[in-house]
C-alpha cells in the first residue's frame, strides 16, 4: 500500500462520483435511464444514503483498478485498461444481470457506457498522476 498514490485514487473516486452526476443528469441520460429502469421516487433510499454509498464504492472501485494497473501506470496503458475492464467487465455483467432481469438494451447501453467511461477515468487519473 505505500506505494499506492492514495490521492490519486481519491482524486478519481470524486471525479468518476461527479461523471455519475452529470451522466445521470436530465443534461445527459437522466430521462431515460428513469423511464428504462422504472424509476420510483417513492421507493427510494434518502438521496444523502444513496449519494453516500455510492461514492465509496466509487473509492472502492478507484482503489481495486489501482492495484490492478499498479503505482505508477503509463497513461495509453492505464486507460486502455480502463476503458476494457468497463466495458469488457462491468459493462457484459450488467449486461448478464439485465438479461436475466427482463431490462431494456438501452438501460445496459446507458449503465455500460457510465461504467466504461468511469474506469477510463480512473486510468486517465492514475496513469497522470505519479
Amino acid at each position: 500500500m505505500e506505494s499506492m498514490n492514495i490521492w490519486a485514487v481519491l482524486a478519481a473516486a470524486i471525479a468518476s462520483f461527479l461523471l455519475g452526476g452529470l451522466w445521470y443528469s436530465k443534461i445527459l441520460f437522466g430521462s431515460l435511464w428513469m423511464r428504462e429502469s422504472g424509476y420510483d421516487e417513492a421507493k427510494c433510499f434518502h438521496p444523502a444514503r444513496v449519494f453516500g454509498v455510492s461514492l465509496v464504492f466509487s473509492f472502492v472501485a478507484a482503489f481495486v483498478f489501482a492495484k490492478f494497473v499498479g503505482p505508477e501506470p503509463v497513461l495509453k496503458d492505464a486507460v486502455s485498461k480502463g476503458l476494457l475492464m468497463g466495458a469488457g467487465v462491468v459493462g457484459t455483467s450488467f449486461g448478464i444481470n439485465y438479461q436475466f432481469a427482463s431490462r431494456s438494451v438501452l438501460l445496459t447501453a446507458i449503465d455500460a457506457g457510465y461504467h466504461t467511461l468511469q474506469f477510463g477515468l480512473f486510468g486517465m487519473i492514475l496513469g497522470m498522476w505519479h
